[in-house]
């Protein structure tokens, strides 16, 4: 591996040109066909297997006029006040005036009247599904009510959910992640090299994921997840190659060389540590939800770019920028080291490996642990209107509904009635809207609406309590408990609520699997790329602490509110139920990167003759700055989407910010080598016959340096 990237990096060092000009004109062409071919992202979410889809899927085929998106207007008269149909029946007509809208219902009509009179809700019903409402609909649908006055007009419902736009928030952490790179480098240059090779690499991953739009139905966060990664990865794989082209320029290696053996044997480190985030990221698939699949796939795909990018187009600029690569002092001295020798890493490292390994071992594992605890009150859920940002229209409307009709009133749920014939189907009804009512939880259910055939029903049910409650959770249950045994009719269970239910159930039920899949691939690859046994094992359980610690704390903020003011959550609940299964993900992945950065340089100085401490010491000593500017990076980039306003983003990246500084600081930074200095010889253990099977890669490089030792010695004893 590391020969065959070592003639790779000399390659592109040398025709850096056509290197270049390839990368560049992939750019143009991918960003051509972006903005040609690119549609809209979606927040409709499809779950196969579920009785929440299944009931969707057949009140397309059976009820179409009302399977398409919905909204919902509230209307509040003044404190004190009320309301009369005149002055609701502008509303109506305007809403029912839009283009798609085959159903505008008028509260007084339909019975959606506050007690108090005060409040009134006008359901809208469209003719298509809420991914294909185009943004003049979404327009039209906000402006009906707003020249009407005394009266407070809120617009809600499906219809209000739109794509995630990227703003201001994610430049601030590529702002300081450029800082890191100046006081990391000491050089502008080396800075803007590394920074601009990250940009083109996600540049062109994005451009290529916008264009399959068109073929591809993507939800609204799988490109901000993309995004965030290669964001993150393409910095840090780009700092970790420079880094080392650095070392051997400052040894007094000519420039091309120092290209080789930089791509050779941090490149190697690359290769291996994007593999691991890919493994973890295409495993997603395994879950079976399709958004989620999209969603890893994606980001995986920006990864692979990244790791290309790393290992062509930056050797092709490091041959650009010449000698301005090193900072102005170094450039006139000749084969000295880039950083002091006894730098803070190697005294780090020492003061590990001597005194505190047995005190570090414990403090840390026990604060780890002791921050997992509040995850065992972890809920899970789909977000609602709730969780929007304050002031939001959606937040309006959801308050102002609650406000005026109780919780319950938005997280209505549909009872989908299937009969033969329309006898079988009205008795189906009665006996399940009389099961219903009479289940703990639910506060109402409305007459039903019947199909053009008389064979399908809907039932409107009210729970008493909001979305996200765990009591609109047991209801549903029990509600699918009773009707199941009606005869007669096939009755399902679906709407918002109920299938957030289902998605949240689906991915506890598949962490496990995927846990132990992503967990065992990725240690069957960290036994190729290090020989061992205990250090992969190692490793893995570095990650659970990671993990289980970044879960405690999300919880103990976005769901039970502590300090929750500080990252702008206006109103704690529950995590959104696919975050923990990609967190998991993710942070595997990345918590891989620094385990190979690290360890890689131990195991190369130990295979180059170092005793096991002193190989410690060494590759912490080496890679403590690089490491610790990939992780300050790392978090600047996943801490710029905390800032903004839509929940899952905002969880997400607050949740892999605070990972990946449990991850680098505690757990690599600390426990790797503490660990590592009490197993000694036996952490490179690997038993013969599995050593015999496994072949070797050579990420250390060993075969590499014997290769150009020979070459050098081969030219030396050929005559002048």
């Amino acid at each position: 591996m590391a020969t065959l990237l070592y003639r790779l990096g000399r390659f592109s060092f040398r025709a850096r040109g056509r290197i270049a000009a390839a990368w560049l004109v992939l750019l143009a062409l991918l960003g051509l066909a972006a903005a040609t071919l690119m549609s809209p992202t979606t927040d409709e979410f499809s779950m196969p297997g579920t009785e929440s889809q299944q009931a969707l899927d057949d009140l397309g085929r059976q009820f179409p006029e009302a399977s398409g998106a919905t909204g919902t207007i509230v209307i509040a008269a003044p404190e004190g006040g009320g309301l009369d149909p005149a002055a609701v029946a502008p509303v109506v007509e305007e809403a029912a005036a839009i283009d798609g809208v085959i159903a505008a219902m008028d509260p007084f009509e339909t019975g959606a009247v506050s007690p108090d009179g005060r409040y009134a809700l006008v359901q809208l019903q469209f003719d298509t599904s809420v991914d294909k409402i185009t943004d003049g609909q979404r327009s039209a649908y906000e402006a009906v009510g707003a020249d009407i006055e005394d009266l407070r007009v809120e617009h809600g419902g499906e219809i209000m959910g739109g794509e995630v736009e990227i703003g201001s928030t994610e430049i601030l952490g590529v702002l300081v992640a450029a800082v890191v790179l100046v006081i990391t480098f000491g050089s502008l240059v080396a800075a803007g090299m590394t920074l601009l090779n990250a940009l083109i690499g996600v540049a062109i991953g994005m451009a290529g994921l916008f264009s399959l739009t068109s073929v591809i139905e993507l939800t609204s966060t799988a490109p901000i997840l993309a995004l965030m990664l290669g964001l993150a990865v393409g910095i840090d794989y780009s700092l970790f190659i420079t880094s080392r082209y650095r070392q051997y320029l400052a040894e007094g290696v000519a420039p091309e060389e120092a290209a080789g053996r930089a791509t050779g044997t941090a490149g190697s480190a690359v290769v291996f540590a994007g593999a691991t985030v890919i493994i973890a990221l295409t495993g997603l698939s395994v879950v079976g939800i399709p958004f989620l699949t999209f969603m890893g796939l994606a980001a995986a795909a920006t990864v692979a770019v990244a790791v290309l990018v790393a290992l062509t187009l930056l050797p092709a600029f490091l041959s650009f920028a010449g000698p301005k690569i090193l900072p102005r002092k170094q450039r006139a001295e000749s084969g000295t080291s880039e950083a002091p020798t006894e730098g803070f890493g190697f005294t780090w490292g020492r003061l590990i490996t001597h005194k505190l390994r047995i005190p570090i071992l414990l403090l840390a594992t026990a604060g780890l642990v002791a921050l997992t605890l509040p995850a065992q009150n972890m809920r899970l859920a789909l977000p609602d209107a709730g969780t929007a940002a304050e002031g939001s229209p959606a937040r309006e409307a959801y308050d102002l509904t609650a406000e005026g009709f109780g919780e319950g009133f938005n997280g209505r749920l549909i009872a989908v009635v299937n009969g033969a014939d329309p006898q079988s189907t009205g008795a189906a009804v009665e006996e399940a809207a009389g099961l219903i009512m009479a289940t703990d939880g639910i506060l109402a259910v409305t007459p039903p609406q019947l199909n053009e055939q008389g064979t399908t029903a809907l039932l409107t049910v009210i729970p008493e309590a909001g979305p996200t409650d765990t009591a609109t959770e047991d209801a549903v249950h029990a509600i699918r408990d009773q009707v199941g045994g009606i005869e007669g009719a096939d009755i399902a269970l679906t709407g918002v609520t109920a299938l957030g239910i289902d998605v949240s159930e689906k991915l506890a039920d598949a962490m496990p699997i995927y846990l132990l899949l992503v967990v065992g691939l990725s240690i069957l690859l960290l036994m190729l790329v290090f020989r061992s046994v205990l250090v992969p094992l190692k490793a893995a359980l570095g990650f659970l602490l990671t993990v289980g610690a970044t879960f405690g704390i999300t919880v103990a903020i976005f769901q039970e509110g502590h300090l929750a003011e500080l990252v702008g959550v206006d109103a704690p609940g529950p995590l959104v139920s696919f975050l923990p299964i990609l967190l998991i993900g993710i942070l595997f992945g990345l918590a891989m990167d620094y385990e190979v950065f690290l360890v890689s340089r131990m195991r190369e100085d130990f295979v180059h003759g170092a005793d096991p401490q002193a190989a410690t010491v060494s590759g912490m000593g080496h890679n403590a700055r690089v490491v610790t500017a990939a992780a300050l990076i790392m978090t600047s980039v996943f801490g710029g989407f905390v800032f903004m306003d839509d929940p899952i983003i905002k969880s997400i990246g607050f949740a892999l910010a605070i990972g990946v500084v449990i991850d680098a600081f505690v757990v690599r930074m600390a426990l790797v080598p503490a660990v590592m200095s009490l197993l000694g010889r036996a952490a490179w253990w690997l038993p013969a016959p599995v050593d015999k099977v496994l072949p070797d890669l050579d990420i250390e490089g060993e075969k590499l340096n014997k290769q150009l030792a020979a070459e050098q010695r081969e030219q030396e004893s050929v005559p002048a």
